[in-house]
């Protein structure tokens, strides 16, 4: 599906109030939990297709799971399955689903005890799982490549015979994500005690029973701060359902973006984003996004609207996502206007050219990313802008097309 977005020549002075769903991340590590833990309630689950793709996983007997793009189904999943006795299972999803890497998980869970053989690349899914008890106990993961991975360990832990202790080696990726997987394992009520370098889990059965209410996905957020970013002073509008203390490391937007001209008012369940009257742009910004890789796209999309320089660093696992992130922003991000863009293995910089005008034009692609479509459709503030496969935000955020319209953006096929 190709798209073209033309933003409204005046955009409306009412507070608009938009509902994103629940958090992709906490809906999936929860949904692992369910599964063992069958007393546990989940309100507000995520509606993304990666949260879809995890259930339709979890509830079928087939001998073949695909999961698609999900790259956190395909990790949790394979933690999960291993650990299924009498569950012999054929993992597998995308075409760059089989080009990232899943041997660390595996190694470590082959460490446990668990039978998993590649049926393709070494080192890669598709992967053969033959599903049996675990002993549990101790075992060490590099943690500089995924946080997930780490997760995926932990969301098992409690139904391992002699539970788990994960050591932690190398400097650890997206530190947040995996305290939001503790946090939501303390939460339920199991026995997590989490050092500097390790992670103990104590053996536990059954929990009491819990209703647990999933808050809104910070990541998805993202995009309307950059949105709002991009707005005349004084413009707002009021996102639910949020939480001020937030176990998503994405909530770290709100202290990102204030050097953006954008402040955060928070309410009883909900963010009021305002563009802040008096606000002095800087003519350059420099962030570290290791506790916040996702956000990277919607910082530099936001730059480029601006004008304002940038300095990106702690992106080192953005080049096995979805897509190669930090290639893929350097080949759109210069569509827009003339600017010097240079990356490395774990940055990006972009430097604008004097003056430099917006194209009047300008396409993009999406490269099977949910979040190039997503993080870049703000800018139609400033170009008229064309999203080529523009129906990947379904992987994350399936109403944003809907939501733009209700701040009055023009939407057509073509």
């Amino acid at each position: 599906m190709k798209l073209r977005l033309k933003a409204p020549s005046n955009p409306t002075v009412d507070v608009i109030k938009i509902k994103i769903t629940g958090s992709k991340s906490e809906s999936n590590r929860l949904l692992i939990l369910q599964q063992q833990f069958f007393n546990l309630k989940i309100n507000n689950l995520s509606n993304s297709d990666d949260t879809v793709h995890l259930q339709h996983a979890l509830e079928s007997n087939e001998d073949v799971l695909d999961i698609g793009h999900a790259g956190t189904a395909m990790r949790f999943l394979t933690a999960y399955l291993a650990n299924q006795p009498d569950r012999n299972v054929t993992l597998t999803g995308s075409n760059r689903m089989k080009e990232r890497p899943i041997s660390i998980l595996v190694d470590a869970l082959r460490h446990l005890g668990a039978q998993i053989e590649y049926t393709g690349k070494e080192g890669y899914p598709p992967l053969r799982i033959t599903g049996k008890k675990l002993e549990g106990g101790e075992v060490t993961m590099d943690a500089a490549v995924s946080s997930q991975y780490l997760s995926a360990l932990l969301l098992i832990g409690s139904q391992l015979t002699n539970g788990l202790q994960l050591n932690i080696s190398g400097k650890l990726t997206s530190r947040p994500y995996l305290e939001m997987t503790t946090s939501l394992l303390t939460d339920i009520g199991l026995d997590v005690l989490f050092e500097e370098t390790s992670i103990k889990i104590k053996p536990q059965k059954q929990i009491e029973d819990q209703e647990i209410t999933v808050e809104s996905d910070w990541s998805s957020a993202g995009y309307w701060y950059s949105w709002v970013a991009l707005q005349e002073q004084g413009y707002s509008m009021e996102l639910t359902s949020y939480k001020k203390i937030s176990i998503q490391g994405d909530s770290g937007l709100a202290r990102i973006y204030e050097n953006l001209g954008v402040e955060t008012v928070y309410g009883k369940g909900s963010i009021t984003l305002i563009k802040k009257k008096g606000f002095k742009q800087p003519t350059n910004l420099e962030f570290d996004l290791t506790e916040q890789p996702d956000q990277a796209q919607t910082i530099f999309a936001t730059c480029i609207g601006l004008g304002i320089d940038l300095q990106l660093t702690g992106l080192h696992t953005l080049r096995i996502k979805e897509t190669d992130r930090i290639e893929a922003m350097e080949v759109e991000g210069s569509r827009f206007r003339e600017s010097e863009i240079v990356s490395t293995n774990n940055s990006i910089s972009i430097q604008f050219k004097e003056d430099g005008i917006f194209n009047r034009k300008v396409a993009i692609n999406t490269y099977n990313d949910h979040r190039m479509a997503l993080a870049f459709a703000p800018l139609c503030m400033k170009t008229n802008l064309i999203i080529n496969d523009a129906d990947v935000v379904t992987k994350s955020y399936g109403d944003y097309y809907n939501d733009l319209k209700a701040v009055k953006v023009d939407i057509t096929e073509i």
